[in-house]
């Protein structure tokens, strides 16, 4: 009894489906655009992405360039967002703003070029471009709308992509630091502090390009080596100033040893000479 049951509602559902994709084939023929445009939007908010998107990207054609245009851009980047396409999600909110700059649609269009963005933003080791592009949407957002709903919401965002780039900048330092190249590292770190002064990786950062100084002091040819040693000095004091408790005191303190033994034994061999 139960597999005749069982045998039944699959069979109701398969002609549910049958019956389903026999209408959409239909929609699909049809050249009631009126119709199409009508059964797309119902797709959408059903929840049926993919049936709605395939339907407004035909419309998108039929319906350029007239006062509905707006509405089918709007609709198409919104199914592709219910694809999680959010490059062609991002193009077509673009488009609306591009092209219907006082469209209904607007406020909502430009805080989705910013959060598509920022889905699309890559992991910190990668190239940022994408994440500078979603910071200065979001950021545009806020400006044109001060008092709505999503500014908190778009700060947020813009806070969590700053930390990326912060991070970003961070790793490129510390990779010329790591791989010894500490001429390289020296450019790098000041670069990065001076971009972000504030960053969560500033101590790290100070200990790098003061050790960075050091060794580079210390490896460096002999008329060079004097004014790098007294640069490297130079660092270790502005580090213990603003560190004076970090972890790294104590190898600091031992460069600092050594780097001052060094220019007093210089300075008395010029007397003496």
């Amino acid at each position: 009894m139960f597999k005749k049951v069982r045998n039944i509602s699959l069979a109701v559902i398969a002609l549910v489906i049958v019956s389903s994709c026999s209408d959409y084939n239909t929609i699909l023929k049809s050249t009631d655009y009126e119709f199409k445009y009508k059964k797309a939007v119902e797709y959408y908010e059903d929840g049926e992405y993919a049936r709605a998107g395939t339907l407004f990207q035909e419309l998108v054609n039929i319906y350029r360039g007239t006062s509905r245009a707006d509405q089918i851009y709007y609709y198409y980047a919104k199914s592709m967002m219910g694809q999680q396409d959010y490059l062609m999600a991002k193009h077509y909110f673009q488009t609306l703003l591009k092209e219907f700059p006082g469209s209904d649609f607007a406020e909502e269009a430009q805080y989705m070029v910013g959060y598509t963005s920022y889905l699309l933003s890559p992991k910190p080791r990668l190239d940022q471009e994408v994440t500078h592009e979603a910071i200065d949407a979001l950021q545009l957002y806020i400006n044109l709308y001060p008092y709505n709903e999503k500014v908190d919401e778009a700060n947020r965002l813009i806070d969590e992509l700053q930390n990326k780039l912060v991070y970003k900048s961070y790793l490129n330092a510390k990779l010329y630091y790591d791989f010894e190249n500490y001429k390289a590292a020296v450019i790098a770190i000041g670069n990065s502090l001076e971009e972000y002064p504030f960053s969560q990786y500033r101590e790290e950062l100070k200990f790098m390009l003061l050790k960075s100084k050091y060794l580079l002091a210390m490896n460096s040819v002999e008329e060079k080596k004097e004014e790098r040693l007294s640069d490297a000095l130079d660092e270790y004091f502005a580090f213990v100033d603003e560190f004076s408790e970090s972890e790294h005191r104590k190898e600091a303190d031992k460069f600092y040893e050594e780097v001052a033994d060094l220019l007093n034994y210089n300075e008395e061999q010029t007397n003496i000479n």
